[in-house]
């Protein structure tokens, strides 16, 4: 990892809504294009991001006392305290002035659905682990190897679960999602047409509609798309609905 010092606490925040997935659109395909120009900040992002996981997996660990069977028909979403060093890296100006001379980086060749869901897919940043895990450990369990990246060992996590809870709309979610993340969208849909049967006060159901929208548009299929995405509320799906419209 590298030696990360100094960065101000602008920049901090912008790296963490990164990681949160709390950026608009623009946002995050600027700071896309940001990472593939300059290979040090993107290392240097992620080393943030273990950082900031790996304070996630061991608080995990300590709030092992209390364990309980059953995973939460509807969770509520905490805000995560997080106390991080401040990280510095000297390129980033330079790099984002390339960005802003070169404009979006698009292979011309690619289809334009499939263009459109890489540039708007990004996978659900997933729970906090700190203060939430200490009931049903090993949903939370599989949600921080989800938030590293592991999606396979999430996935084989979740379905374990899933064979006892086949109506638990939280995780038909998160496995569809960890799915897409996993670049497998067919494997995706039964799960999250599932959640999206779910009733109206679950509270991830305009994200599985904005993710299920996505992965219909990944197959092929601009219909089930259209129809999917007209059902979320969410800013980004709109912003997909308007350039599938078009």
């Amino acid at each position: 990892m590298n030696d990360n010092s100094d960065i101000s606490q602008e920049l901090l925040e912008i790296i963490e809504r990164y990681i949160n997935g709390s950026m608009t659109s623009q946002e995050l395909k600027d700071f896309n294009q940001l990472l593939e120009l300059d290979n040090e900040f993107k290392v240097k992002v992620e080393d943030i991001k273990t950082m900031l996981l790996g304070i996630e997996a061991q608080s995990l660990k300590e709030q092992l006392d209390i364990l309980h069977k059953d995973i939460p028909k509807t969770i509520v979403k905490k805000p995560v305290d997080k106390k991080v060093k401040y990280l510095n890296f000297s390129k980033i100006a330079a790099a984002a002035a390339v960005i802003i001379a070169i404009g979006s980086i698009w292979f011309f060749s690619t289809p334009k659905n499939e263009k459109l869901y890489a540039n708007h897919f990004k996978p659900d940043p997933g729970l906090p682990t700190t203060m939430s895990s200490t009931n049903n450990y090993d949903f939370y369990d599989a949600m921080v190897k989800y938030k590293h990246g592991d999606y396979n060992i999430a996935i084989d996590k979740w379905k374990i679960l899933s064979e006892q809870k086949p109506e638990n709309d939280t995780l038909n979610y998160f496995l569809g999602v960890a799915y897409m993340a996993n670049k497998n969208t067919s494997e995706a849909i039964p799960f999250l047409e599932r959640s999206v049967e779910a009733p109206d006060e679950f509270v991830f159901l305009n994200e599985a509609y904005y993710y299920l929208g996505l992965a219909y548009l990944k197959e092929g299929n601009v219909e089930l798309a259209k129809k999917n995405l007209s059902l979320s509320e969410t800013d980004a799906s709109k912003l997909v609905l308007s350039k599938l419209t078009k």
